[in-house]
């Protein structure tokens, strides 16, 4: 089972490492980490998501709140978030097929975020699912170079962490 976990910290050195070495230290792996600061900007928040059971997590929440960097950790309910990812994606592209991509993009939401004579380079945020499908639409055309993000989240409604 996926758990999306949010965690507001102070933006200092190190932080970073003391909460994935928390991970590390009980053979979790992170599917996914993004960080990045919030309005504030001695505040960073952390997106983590792992594979794990509920219980296991309750215990992995209450050691990060022990962390002296943490102010807050949250696990996100999977109902409850709204999560999002960036993907760049290079894909091979010539005269004849430039259209048919083009299409797709149209289709999926995707921007062109770079153009050459053999090449598109193309940029979409959406959920890992629909990513997941966008690259499996470009596949046939040859997928040159591709990066994923990892998904950041936020809690739905007026709620906050």
């Amino acid at each position: 089972m996926k758990q999306t976990i949010s965690v507001l910290v102070e933006n200092q050195a190190g932080v970073l490492n003391r909460i994935t070495g928390l991970f590390s230290r009980r053979a979790f792996n992170i599917e996914s980490l993004a960080v990045g600061t919030t309005d504030d900007p001695a505040v960073s928040r952390i997106t983590i998501i792992v594979d794990s059971g509920n219980s296991v997590m309750e215990q992995v929440e209450k050691q990060l709140n022990k962390l002296v960097d943490v102010i807050k950790v949250r696990t996100l309910e999977e109902s409850r978030l709204i999560g999002r990812e960036l993907v760049l994606i290079k894909v091979n592209a010539n005269n004849k097929t430039r259209q048919d991509i083009m299409t797709i993009c149209d289709l999926m939401g995707a921007k062109v975020a770079d153009i050459s004579p053999n090449s598109l380079t193309l940029e979409l945020s959406d959920t890992p699912e629909r990513i997941a499908t966008f690259e499996a639409m470009l596949r046939p055309f040859s997928i040159l170079e591709l990066v994923r993000t990892g998904v950041i989240a936020l809690q739905k409604g007026s709620g906050k962490i």
